[in-house]
């Protein structure tokens, strides 16, 4: 045995990492009220760069069915709503001025099933980097071997485990999209 060993935990907090941005993109999905984290996965083309666009305005929620962006810079109010349209949330913003106004559309089935939609994608870009952390696990795995730097046992066993906790995260996420499609549809 050799003390090269790849280190579980690193694939662990990666795994955890795709999970937990998971959940705050859900958390941001709102099937009720307003609230500000409906803009969180908004970015904004700005200054040569693409920026999240609580960094660019202050987000109100005045009433409980609008959402205003109070944009800093003037000659950036077309960028943040082309975002905020763009963004596939469904939402349709209204400038007057330095603000945008949001209104939150009523719930329409159409609507709720556009929103399971994106609970769908979101759940399944966090699929894909859990699994190309098993992918990247794996290589290192077949690497080590190769070099003999791993036995064929320790890679079969590192190998195994690798797979436990990419299957226990994909399970999670399966866990939470199910539970915001049922907040979602209202079950």
């Amino acid at each position: 045995m050799s003390g090269a060993k790849p280190d579980l935990k690193e694939f662990k907090k990666r795994m955890d990492g795709a999970v937990e941005v998971l959940r705050r993109e859900l958390g941001a999905l709102r099937a009720g009220r307003a609230s500000a984290g409906i803009l969180d996965p908004v970015q904004v083309e700005a200054y040569g760069t693409r920026m999240p666009i609580h960094q660019l305005g202050t987000i109100g929620v005045p009433e409980p069915r609008l959402l205003t962006v109070h944009v800093w810079d003037k000659s950036l109010v077309k960028a943040v709503e082309k975002a905020i349209r763009n963004a596939d949330l469904g939402l349709n913003p209204q400038v007057e001025g330095d603000l945008i106004r949001i209104p939150l559309p009523e719930l329409s089935e159409e609507r709720r099933q556009e929103l399971v939609r994106v609970a769908h994608k979101y759940a399944e870009q966090a699929r894909v980097a859990v699994r190309n952390v098993r992918r990247d696990g794996m290589e290192l795995l077949k690497r080590l071997d190769r070099d003999g730097q791993i036995s064929q046992d320790e890679h079969r066993h590192l190998a195994e485990e690798i797979q436990k906790l990419t299957d226990q995260h994909i399970a999670e996420i399966n866990k939470l999209l199910e539970q915001k499609e049922k907040d979602i549809l209202g079950g």
